[in-house]
Parts: C-alpha cells; sequence; structure tokens
C-alpha cells in the first residue's frame, strides 16, 4: 500500500505524543489501596459481577475493564493515560536508564535480525560481534525466517546479569556462520546523547529525555566541559518529551543562585509546592543557552522556563510544545499503571504554559499541523500569544504562557515553507535503515577511510541523495527532496558517520550547519 506523505506530521505527532505521555512525573507512587477504596461498591464492579456470573457468552472481562479506563481517562485531559502490562515494564525501563542485556542496535530487515552497531565496549562487542552481522539463533531458538516482533526478540536476548547466552550469527562479509558465547551485563540507556566542544570555549550538552539517570549524566559531562575551560554552555532540548521533572529541576540548580524559584506546583486544592534552587550550582555565571522546538515538551519546558524567567540564560530556537501538567504513577496489581495528572506546573513568573485541550485528545496532538499552516515555524511574528498571559521577569523582560516557551531569539525550520515533511522524515528512522542497507552491499566501500576522507567522499558525489530519493518511493513515501537537497545530505552523512565512526561523529556532521548552532555561535552577546 502507497503511503500517503501528507499524513507524516500525524505520524510524527503520534510517536511524539507517545514519547511525552511520560510527561513531568512526580516519583511518589501511590498505594493500591487509595484506588481501591470503596471499589466494590462502585457501578463498574458491579456491572463486571453482572457479566460474569449471567451473561450468555464467555467473556474477557480483563479486556472490557482495560476498554473502560481508557474510555474514562479520555474524558480527562491528553496526559492522563493507562499503561497495560506489556508496555509498563518497557516504559519503566526506559526511565530507569538501563537494562540487562547483550548489547546490539538490530532491526528486522528482511527475514533476519541484523546487527546496525553493538554497543561500544558491550558484551557483544567484546565478544567480536559486528555491524553487519546477522542473528541466526539465540541458544536454539530460530530467528531468521519468522519476522519476529521487536518485544519477542528483546525477551529471547535479555536475561539476568551474568547470565550466558550463545549466538549463532552469519557474518555476509566471510559468508561464514560463526558461534559467540556472551555474558549478559547492564547496557545503559543513555539520556546524554553527547557533550563535548563546539569551539575552543562553548560546550554542548544533548539531552534527549529526562530519565532517572539524566542527572548524573548531565554533571560527567559539565565536568569534563569545564575542565576543558569553557565559557559559555548549550543545551539541546530539541525533540526531548520530558520525563522526571526532578531531573529538570536538578539539571536547572546548576545554573541558578541559592534561593531562586524553579518551579512551582498547584493541585485542585489550591496547595502550592514551591522549589528553589540550592548553594550547589557549578555554573552560575557563564554563558547559557538552551536550544527547544515545537517537540520540546514538559520537563524540558521546566528547565527552559526557569532558565528564561530568571533572566539567567537565552532561549533558542522555537515555541516548544506546551506541556504543563504533572502526572504521578499508581500502580495496579496486575503489573499495569495509570498515570493521573495530579497538578499543574507554574514557571517562576507564575506562568502555566500549558495549550488547551477543551477540544479533545485527537485535535490537541494535531496542533502541530496548525502550526505549519500558520506560518509560526518560520517567522515568530505568526506565533499567537495572548496579552492577558503576559508576564514579566525580574529584569523586565516580556514572557508569554498559554502554551509552550517563546523563544528570545527564534530560529525558522530550515526546510522550505511547504516542505516540511522532509523535515519529519529525516527524523524517523528511515534514514537509519537506508544507510545500513548501502553499507550492507559493501561494506568494503568505507574501508581504511579517515574521517576527513569519508567527508570528502561523501561531500563530492551525490549518488547517495539519490539512491536515497529511490528508496523512499519504494517504500511508498511520495516526497521530492530536491528543494532540501542539502538539508538531506547532512542526515545521509551524519548517519553514516554514526554507523562507521560512533556516535560523536554524527553530532559533528549534524550540527556543523545547524542553524540554531549557527546562530549562537554568531552571537556577540
Amino acid at each position: 500500500m502507497k503511503f500517503n506523505s501528507k499524513y507524516l506530521p500525524i505520524v510524527i505527532g503520534a510517536t511524539f505524543a507517545l514519547g511525552i505521555v511520560l510527561g513531568s512525573l512526580m516519583n511518589a507512587p501511590v498505594e493500591d489501596s487509595l484506588l481501591a477504596k470503596n471499589y466494590s461498591k462502585t457501578k463498574l464492579n458491579k456491572l463486571i459481577d453482572f457479566i460474569n456470573n449471567e451473561y450468555v457468552d464467555s467473556v474477557n472481562t480483563d479486556s472490557i475493564v482495560n476498554l473502560t479506563v481508557d474510555n474514562i481517562l479520555s474524558k480527562l485531559d491528553p496526559h492522563s493515560v493507562y499503561i497495560p502490562p506489556s508496555e509498563q515494564a518497557e516504559v519503566a525501563e526506559s526511565m530507569k536508564g538501563d537494562f540487562v542485556g547483550v548489547g546490539i542496535n538490530f532491526y528486522m530487515y528482511k527475514d533476519s535480525v541484523a546487527i546496525i552497531k553493538p554497543v561500544e565496549d558491550g558484551p557483544s562487542a567484546k565478544a567480536g560481534i559486528k555491524s553487519g552481522d546477522r542473528i541466526l539463533y539465540a541458544g536454539k531458538t530460530k530467528l531468521y525466517g519468522r519476522k519476529l516482533p521487536s518485544d519477542s526478540l528483546f525477551s529471547k536476548l535479555k536475561g539476568i546479569k551474568g547470565s550466558e547466552i550463545e549466538l549463532t550469527v552469519f557474518r555476509k562479509s566471510e559468508q561464514k556462520k560463526l558461534k559467540f558465547k556472551i555474558k549478559r551485563d547492564v547496557i545503559p540507556l543513555k539520556s546524554v546523547d553527547a557533550s563535548f566542544l563546539l569551539d575552543n570555549k562553548t560546550g554542548y550538552i544533548k539531552i534527549n529525555r529526562f530519565a532517572e539517570t539524566t542527572y548524573d549524566e548531565f554533571k560527567v559531562g559539565l565536568k569534563r566541559l569545564k575542565q576543558k575551560g569553557i565559557q559559555s554552555l548549550v543545551i539541546d532540548l530539541r525533540d526531548n518529551g520530558g520525563g522526571y521533572m526532578e531531573e529538570a529541576i536538578a539539571i536547572a540548580d546548576e545554573f541558578l543562585k541559592d534561593r531562586q524559584l524553579i518551579v512551582f506546583t498547584k493541585n485542585k486544592n489550591g496547595t502550592t509546592e514551591k522549589t528553589y534552587a540550592t548553594k550547589k550550582g557549578s555554573f552560575e555565571t557563564g554563558k547559557l543557552t538552551i536550544l527547544i522546538n515545537e517537540n520540546s515538551a514538559s520537563a524540558s519546558e521546566i528547565l527552559a522556563g526557569a532558565i528564561q524567567d530568571n533572566d539567567r540564560g537565552t532561549i533558542v530556537g522555537r515555541r516548544s510544545f506546551g506541556k504543563g501538567l504533572v502526572q504521578r504513577e499508581m500502580d495496579f496489581n496486575d503489573g499495569s499503571a495509570v498515570r493521573l495528572t495530579v497538578a499543574r506546573y507554574y514557571t517562576p513568573t507564575g506562568r502555566s504554559i500549558q495549550k488547551p485541550y477543551t477540544k479533545g485528545n485527537e485535535e490537541y496532538f494535531k496542533e502541530s499541523e496548525a502550526r505549519i499552516k500558520s506560518g509560526e515555524l518560520y517567522a515568530k511574528d505568526s506565533i499567537k500569544v495572548a496579552d492577558s498571559l503576559k508576564f514579566k521577569t525580574p529584569k523586565g523582560k516580556i514572557v508569554y504562557g498559554g502554551g509552550g516557551i517563546v523563544p528570545d531569539v527564534f530560529v525558522p525550520m530550515e526546510a522550505e515553507h511547504g516542505n516540511e515533511n522532509v523535515a519529519y522524515l529525516l527524523q524517523t528512522g528511515i534514514v537509519g535503515h537506508f544507510i545500513f542497507e548501502e553499507l550492507d552491499k559493501d561494506r568494503n566501500a568505507f574501508a581504511g577511510l579517515h574521517f576527513n576522507e569519508f567527508l570528502a567522499k561523501m561531500k563530492n558525489s551525490d549518488t547517495y541523495f539519490k539512491k536515497f530519493q529511490n528508496y523512499i518511493f519504494i517504500t511508498g513515501l511520495d516526497l521530492k527532496l530536491d528543494k532540501s537537497k542539502d538539508l538531506v545530505n547532512r542526515y545521509i552523512t551524519a548517519e553514516f558517520a554514526r554507523q562507521l565512526y560512533g556516535e560523536l561523529y554524527y553530532y559533528d556532521v549534524i550540527l556543523k550547519e545547524d542553524a540554531m548552532i549557527k546562530t549562537v555561535l554568531n552571537s556577540k552577546e
């Protein structure tokens, strides 16, 4: 079936919606007894009893309850959600920041499990498994020719730390079957993708989400950059859908002076809880810039709002998503959970940045389409803000509530207006799959190339741009890439660099011509 590219923003929006389901989480659990109190007296419980005892056919009442819970929560707000047991474990693992496994990045290519890249210093890499290998068997379980879903594959490869598994792989470059005995170990799920120097005075840290380990990862990166003598720091929160608000608060504390307000929350009873900075900040005076875009949400907005409202740094980019609701996780005995909105949060000046959700969840998550149509991704003047939601920072700067953080310095989307689908496409995994398949045809084409030689090879050829254009047509996407050729080539080159040389090389390529980074480095402030 042909995939109509006009639906691409909806697909991206839906994917992003899953990313911000976590929202700004408060870590305190709620006992089941609070949820179950007087449950036996409710209509719902009686109805389930009637169905179990009296209904003419056999019915799986668990599935009915799940549907009922989903329906109830859909009447509340977009971020109060039910998470079934099958998804809860994966979500919890992602936010924990690690898991026990063999350490590989893979995907189902045709009928086999193809290894894109083993995790650096992970069990598989240490055992000798390489990019391009196909896993044929995990122990005695056949993995090829079955098109297994990812969760089934993960279950075969995960286990107890120190437990051993034998993987049988096919190495295409040698046309050989090989066996590796691998001891499972803890594999980190990094929430800080990169930390390095943009120039000799400017550090850069990219945060992809706010998980349990984010602050610790951030501190390691910041310490290393300070040792290199940075005077300026850029924190990249683009496409960061949020997570634990405590982690964002801890990071904000590194930049703010003692007793400066970071954030406050208010519940339906009007109870207000304020969180202030402490004396422990390790970067309270250097120049600070926060990068945001339309997919920066929740905890990202808490951090950006704290910096903006305290006149501590400059917010660069485009208006953020607009999520100002706080969820608390409440667990059920079957392994499922509900994340219920329990409060609103406010930035230090007192603004709520939650965008309206009165028109329903579907309209709420499709609001990104309205931003495209209005032109606000290309011109700051197109951002609709209400004068009634105007606030002032201590230094008199005007900031607005009511739907996201409006940046101090606006940077438009790099793709041309009307050609946004190309930018959305580049944010999906399709580029990574294309690059893997190209490398898989002939890995020797890049063998022995130093990084600068690789860059020269890519710069002097349109070969992969043309191949990628053909690849997406075959995939079913009706998109023409010519108007965004430079942007597409940059992403292709960056993904090649990631798979050939490592994560930092990806950022070395992708940020060199990045419009927001150029804006920061060219700033005279």
